[in-house]
């Protein structure tokens, strides 16, 4: 069983904004070099869902978990995700779907959070 790792964000007219999903994709592919670790936005950019699959399923990917790049649980992470997902998936229905929650509460992110607020701190206004 190959597997593989799907990141899917919002998406944005902006491609720097995108690019950070992509960044994040390139550093978790660096952490699990057992894996296909792909990207995708769920509006407004490419690639979309759709193809982020058919990428994952190109490479050879038979299950894949989807990580909703989202902060908080809300429809989009919850609800619009999954279902954009299962539509792609029927054309590959040898594949398994497996979907995490979104980022949610966790210490990580409050350390990231007080990383920033101190940086910012230690700045000239």
């Amino acid at each position: 069983m190959r597997r593989a790792v799907l990141l899917v964000d919002h998406g944005s007219r902006r491609s720097e904004a995108n690019a950070v999903l992509e960044e994040v994709a390139a550093r978790l592919s660096l952490r699990l070099p057992d894996r296909i670790v792909a990207f995708a936005h769920m509006d407004l950019a490419e690639p979309t869902i759709a193809q982020g699959i058919a990428a994952c399923v190109a490479k050879g990917a038979s299950e894949i978990v989807l990580h909703p790049y989202f902060l908080a649980p809300g429809s989009h992470s919850t609800e619009d995700i999954l279902r954009l997902a299962q539509a792609a998936l029927a054309a590959h229905p040898h594949v398994t779907l497996r979907v995490t929650p979104a980022l949610g509460v966790h210490e990580k992110l409050v350390e990231v959070v007080l990383e920033r607020v101190l940086e910012a701190e230690t700045r000239r206004p």
